[in-house]
């Protein structure tokens, strides 16, 4: 049976996403517009939050997470791989490294990582963290290689670190709250992501 993260851990969880949200909403859109340092913070800051392939891998592993392992000591493991797995793949990518089938892959790490939401899949911890870091590498490549050159791209990387770390945190909060009497919303919602992953695989050349 899941056992809900305690009041104190949801409480710490939830002051992390509120910490975070006044730093998402000071961006504005467009991307890559300006190579100024503070519009290149913002333009990070906004990438995950309006790119669907990002957000939603970002919320189904936060999500999962908190599902999937009884503690935040032991959840917050998963979305601390991706997140530093992905800012491995954006300094590789941003240091000109040509990463083959970025796109196919961020695809299948929404189709994977919505069948394990809807399945509650339960891995081991170190599997679990492992196979997030696989497909982070990827999303984090995808958003280095995109970089243009300069120091700003540094402060655009700082940017979507942070949001990458308020979805994750959303995501957990989302779980916390789902463990305990909406499983059936969880597993919904990862059958949504599956889906649009697999639409993805259909109709992207």
């Amino acid at each position: 049976m899941i056992q809900p993260f305690s009041n104190q851990s949801r409480c710490s969880l939830a002051a992390l996403a509120l910490a975070g949200l006044p730093l998402a909403t000071l961006a504005h859109p467009g991307h890559f517009e300006h190579v100024d340092p503070m519009s290149m913070f913002n333009e990070g800051l906004l990438h995950p939050l309006t790119g669907p392939d990002h957000l939603l891998a970002m919320l189904a592993v936060g999500i999962w997470s908190a599902m999937a392992y009884p503690s935040l000591k032991r959840a917050i493991y998963i979305p601390l791989s991706f997140s530093s797995i992905l800012l491995v793949g954006a300094l590789l990518g941003m240091a000109g490294m040509q990463i083959p089938l970025v796109e196919p892959l961020i695809m299948a790490s929404l189709l994977v990582l919505g069948l394990m939401l809807a399945g509650m899949a339960r891995l081991s911890l170190a599997t679990g963290s492992a196979l997030v870091a696989f497909f982070a590498f990827f999303h984090g490549a995808a958003h280095g290689m995109e970089l243009p050159e300069g120091g700003a791209a540094s402060l655009f990387i700082l940017g979507f670190m942070l949001s990458t770390l308020f979805i994750h945190c959303v995501g957990m909060i989302a779980g916390a709250i789902l463990a305990r009497h909406r499983t059936w919303m969880a597993r919904l919602t990862g059958a949504g992501i599956a889906s649009y992953g697999a639409v993805l695989f259909l109709t992207v050349q």
